[in-house]
């Protein structure tokens, strides 16, 4: 008996040790294994986006909030960037995006987000890094933390936190806004452009939206853009960016779609 418990001290010792002692490759971070609240159960009761004539209603696939189980992982700290993806395209003789001129990005754009890239060339990419993209929850897990917060700082939107809205009417080198970090340390979670994940979009467990996307061939995209939202008066847009810039709010492409504001970043399990 008392080998037994000798033995199983000295597994909990080990996997204690392992943990501890866990690096994350360089430009990544650790999410903690553990439970977190995936999505929210706040309404629109004012349908408000109803109202102004808003395609996709607000907030309604995005619950219930259910606790979901993570294993431990590193992700990107960052959006990958047009100096990532080159180093891809010379590497794993991987045709570059379309919008680089004769193979090569902008001078200068070293340091911003590589765009235009489809879901497959993004899941490529991580596999050619020894990783992948990230699921919607370990997305949304890397981004609000344990807590619950609405966004990565806080519960609080505020606009100079994060690269959205058209403010800057242009992307932006990567972690330029470092006071919207998350809880484990990723910057532009929020904001620059939206990120590709893992997962088809489809209904959480228990929702009783019915949405006529559901079903279709459509990758869930997250983070929102720095790009403006449609062509709404200037009171409607405020509100427009400040929901699209939660944790939770889902959003989805086809995933052979090449856009101007979607990008990704990358996991690795532990």
């Amino acid at each position: 008996m008392r080998s037994l418990r000798n033995t199983i001290l000295l597994i909990l010792l080990l996997y204690f040790l392992k943990a501890c002692s866990h690096r994350p490759p360089e430009g990544m971070v650790l999410v903690p294994a553990g439970e977190f609240m995936l999505g929210t159960d706040e309404i629109d009761e004012t349908h408000y986006a109803e109202e102004q004539g808003i395609v996709k209603p607000w907030l309604v696939d995005e619950g219930p909030a259910h606790k979901v189980y993570l294993p431990s992982y590193d992700i990107d700290r960052t959006e990958v960037t047009n100096a990532d993806y080159a180093n891809f395209v010379r590497t794993a003789h991987h045709p570059p995006p379309n919008y680089w001129e004769n193979g090569a990005y902008r001078n200068g754009s070293d340091r911003y987000p590589v765009v235009m890239v489809r879901w497959q060339e993004a899941q490529d990419y991580c596999h050619w890094k020894g990783g992948r993209l990230p699921t919607e929850a370990e997305w949304e897990k890397a981004a609000r933390g344990t807590d619950g917060r609405r966004y990565p700082w806080g519960n609080d939107f505020d606009p100079k936190k994060a690269n959205v809205g058209g403010q800057s009417q242009d992307l932006a080198p990567v972690g330029s806004y470092p006071d919207g970090r998350s809880p484990y340390g990723t910057l532009d979670m929020i904001g620059n452009v939206w990120e590709w994940t893992a997962d088809w979009y489809r209904p959480y467990p228990g929702s009783r939206h019915q949405s006529r996307e559901y079903g279709r061939p459509l990758r869930v995209i997250r983070g929102n853009s720095w790009s403006t939202i449609g062509h709404y008066p200037p009171e409607v847009q405020k509100e427009l960016v400040k929901h699209h810039s939660t944790a939770t709010f889902r959003l989805f492409a086809p995933p052979d779609s090449t856009i101007a504001d979607v990008g990704f970043r990358c996991v690795r399990p532990e």
